[in-house]
């Protein structure tokens, strides 16, 4: 781990270099109670994807980061043009084999500008163990939860009720909340911390979730409470902050976008380290036997965020809910056999 600035001086003045570099050296800074300081604005948005394509090397060539960064911001730069004002409307049936228009055009997305780059390392996953970068495999419960799932939606049209709609588009909790904390690949992948000797907390921009985490002896939380972002605790290794979150809801009220959701069996064990002045390095460890045949690992960093957090005024009951599902109801009465 780096954590110096580098000067360059005329060899003549060795004995000062020494000196000046000492006294530039960056140090963590500390709270009032002598231990790292996490507290600021931070962003994990990458171009770096939770799992590895195939065929790609843990580590990116410089060719293969210029092609996925340049790829970007060719399309930033497409999208920078103005739009025509005269554009027909989407066609009937909507775009693509979808049927869908999108919620957003590409200009209000912010996925990122870079890939991942970890103690130096321009990363092609997030996800480090299996080494293969990708989810291990699901064990025979998992198949067998999910077969009954997709049983279970049959019976209900997509927009028959608010308990099908994801908890996102209900407004009660985000995408980035998830633990462990990942990109969320939209937009508002950004966290407020604030620590105090006993406590940290994270806000995630995004629909504005809090994890408030008790730094120190661990209480334990009954088994059958299942808190919407699991149940963490705090403990501190030398200069490194781990945290442990068990009580995570299982997979039917998890929801997680990105990978299959966990059983109440899961466990995650998060890091958090300050490398440099602007950085935090976040990895984790999954835990869940009931759900993969194996543990699974990730890092990435976080990277100062120089820039405010706006509130996400987002809340249940908003009008996206009533109208997705007034729209539904309206276009059951004109075709009642539409979704089933």
């Amino acid at each position: 781990m780096c954590c110096g600035l580098t000067l360059l001086v005329p060899a003549s003045r060795a004995e000062s270099q020494t000196a000046t570099r000492e006294a530039t050296q960056w140090a963590v800074p500390r709270t009032a109670d002598g231990r790292p300081d996490f507290q600021g604005n931070w962003t994990n948005a990458t171009l770096t994807p939770v799992e590895r394509p195939e065929g790609r090397d843990r580590i990116l060539t410089p060719e293969q980061i210029a092609q996925i960064e340049g790829r970007r911001q060719n399309l930033a730069d497409s999208l920078s043009r103005p739009s025509d004002p005269d554009r027909p409307a989407p066609p009937v049936g909507g775009i693509g084999e979808t049927g869908r228009v999108g919620g957003y055009n590409y200009f209000y997305m912010d996925p990122g500008t870079r890939v991942a780059v970890f103690n130096g390392e321009p990363r092609s996953s997030i996800i480090i163990d299996p080494p293969d970068g990708r989810f291990p495999a699901l064990t025979p419960e998992a198949d067998r939860l999910i077969e009954e799932e997709a049983e279970r939606a049959t019976q209900f049209g997509e927009f028959d009720n608010p308990e099908n709609l994801t908890y996102s588009d209900r407004c009660i909790r985000s995408h980035g909340s998830h633990v462990p904390l990942l990109p969320n690949y939209v937009y508002n992948s950004n966290y407020t911390i604030v620590q105090t000797s006993d406590h940290l907390v994270i806000l995630t921009e995004m629909i504005h979730d809090v994890r408030i985490i008790p730094l120190g002896e661990r209480k334990p939380l009954p088994e059958d409470q299942h808190p919407w972002m699991g149940y963490s605790w705090g403990r501190w290794e030398g200069d490194t902050l781990v945290v442990e979150t068990t009580n995570i809801p299982s997979s039917e009220s998890n929801q997680q976008w990105f990978f299959p959701g966990g059983s109440d069996d899961m466990k995650v064990i998060e890091r958090f380290t300050r490398p440099d002045e602007h950085t935090i390095n976040y990895e984790f460890t999954v835990e869940d036997p009931t759900t993969y045949t194996g543990s699974w690992s990730g890092e990435v960093p976080f990277s100062r965020l120089d820039g405010r957090l706006y509130e996400y005024a987002c809340h249940e009951g908003n009008y996206a809910l009533r109208h997705i599902l007034s729209g539904a109801r309206a276009q059951e009465r004109e075709d009642p056999g539409r979704h089933r």
